[in-house]
């Protein structure tokens, strides 16, 4: 089962254990206190006692790194012993930062055995109640009961959710076969019911109705799901059902009249495709949806200024952090080949509505990478330097993309730049494609964290799947937890190439 704030779908599961070990996390500082000194919870002052900023300090420092650590990902599959690693470097992460903190406010400072003992008991507590949600807690006690109705072609598309991670959130209780489904898409395990559908519903204690007909010019069951709605059930269209539990948008069932009436999609200067190529509102073809859509205008504008604000104050303090390392990396690129090499390498991308832009990255590969022409990365690319492969894979090489991102060409987060030559042909390949550029393009992003470097026509229709996803539900919260996620990509070498 998922619930949606602020825009973003959270599984309940990992937000049951996220609550659980923040309240972990915000009672280990009392108790670390209590052993350390051997005074009692009264004699402590309880909650409103001193050690209360410490506690929301450390909780809140706990959480950040945990997210940031991956391990409040739906799709962590991490063993035990990749497990404890997560967790101990968030651990270290959160005592580290606690203590910067502490050094910088004495009036609320926690003494290093009082952290030490802190960190040890957030650490062992983590452990235990991770072990215990996954050994004692009944892992379908939280899943959505689906009834899909459709058993076709779209149908399918749930079918091959097979894997356990893709369906952490619903239990399919069975299909209900439309008028001219072929049901052959049907697995042996995949249950096919026939009945009333009210009735069927509640004997199988159904909790969501996911439409899924292959055609709905030939009977759509207005009456039938009209019947359950009003008992109380939720009925879903299939593109926001798998929107919600896979996190992408899949283009493969998607039409552009969801893409009109769903919620999101509003980034305050986005129009039309017409209205964007040739500057007015043709009349010909307007119609009352557009206008629906074009709603969101004053709080997409909001948005886009506290997000311009934080990308502002963001790149400063980070070229500030960053400079030495940008410094040693120049002298690396030098020392290897030679003092006339360039130390940059300048590329023209696609930015935000079609805007072409020179992108700012260290150079990671030979100076005559591309003499036959731009050509897809790939993987253990010969053209690639010693320099130039540690940079990629620490992610160093996007630094001076920060340049970028002050300019106002880029953001932090957002669909990654594609040069000019590959976005023609997947414009004119992949649907939906052009949309991906309705918002800035970023350093990071949604379809980095969740799919790995791409290389090919294939990837990019994969990857564009994530970017519409993150264009459709664009927030600031969004935005944040993205920044924070790809802590984890860094630290873990996911994806780089």
């Amino acid at each position: 089962m998922a619930i949606r704030i602020f825009q973003h779908y959270w599984q309940l599961p990992l937000a049951t254990l996220a609550a659980a070990e923040a309240i972990l996390f915000f009672f280990a500082p009392y108790l670390a206190v209590m052993l350390n000194t051997g005074v009692g919870w009264r004699d402590l002052g309880g909650l409103d006692g001193p050690v209360l900023p410490k506690a929301i300090l450390f909780a809140s420092a706990m959480f950040v790194s945990m997210t940031a650590m991956g391990l409040y990902n739906a799709r962590q599959r991490s063993r035990l012993a990749g497990l404890l690693t997560r967790v101990a470097a968030s651990v270290g992460a959160g005592a580290v930062f606690s203590a910067i903190v502490f050094y910088f406010f004495p009036a609320i400072v926690l003494y290093r055995s009082q952290l030490v003992l802190t960190a040890a008991l957030a650490f062992g507590g983590a452990v235990i109640v991770r072990i215990a949600f996954d050994r004692l807690l009944d892992e379908n006690m939280f899943k959505r009961r689906v009834l899909v109705y459709g058993a076709g072609r779209r149908a399918g598309s749930i079918v091959r959710l097979r894997r356990r991670s893709d369906r952490r959130g619903f239990i399919v209780v069975g299909y209900v076969a439309a008028e001219g489904d072929d049901s052959s898409v049907l697995g042996s395990d995949d249950k096919l019911i026939d009945g009333d559908l009210l009735q069927v519903c509640r004997k199988h204690q159904v909790d969501e109705i996911v439409v899924a007909m292959d055609d709905r010019r030939r009977r759509f069951p207005m009456d039938e799901l009209l019947e359950c709605r009003l008992e109380g059930l939720e009925i879903v269209e299939l593109v926001s059902f798998l929107e919600r539990e896979t996190g992408k948008v899949r283009l493969d069932v998607l039409n552009p009249s969801w893409m009109i009436f769903s919620e999101g999609f509003r980034q305050g200067r986005v129009h039309s495709t017409l209205e964007r190529e040739t500057g007015k509102v043709r009349l010909d073809v307007l119609n009352p949806s557009w206008m629906i859509f074009s709603e969101g205008f004053r709080q997409g504008r909001v948005h886009s200024t506290l997000e311009r604000g934080f990308d502002v104050v963001a790149s400063v303090a980070l070229l500030l952090v960053a400079l030495p390392l940008m410094l040693l990396t120049a002298l690396a690129i030098k020392l290897e080949d030679g003092p006339r090499a360039a130390i940059f390498y300048r590329q023209v991308r696609v930015g935000q509505y079609g805007r072409p832009f020179k992108l700012l990255k260290f150079r990671s590969m030979r100076a005559d990478a591309e003499r036959d022409g731009a050509q897809w990365a790939q993987k253990n690319d010969s053209r690639v330097t010693r320099v130039g492969s540690f940079i990629r894979l620490t992610r160093i090489d996007e630094l001076p993309q920060i340049l970028n991102v002050l300019r106002g060409e880029m953001s932090f987060v957002g669909p990654r730049p594609e040069r000019p030559e590959f976005v023609d042909q997947l414009n004119e390949r992949i649907p939906y494609y052009r949309e991906r550029h309705t918002i800035k393009p970023g350093i990071t992003g949604w379809a980095q964290l969740c799919y790995p470097y791409g290389s090919s026509e294939q990837d990019a229709t994969e990857k564009l799947q994530y970017d519409l996803f993150y264009v459709k539900n664009h927030s600031l919260l969004f935005y944040l937890a993205i920044l924070v996620q790809t802590v984890e990509v860094i630290v873990w070498g996911k994806g780089a190439r």
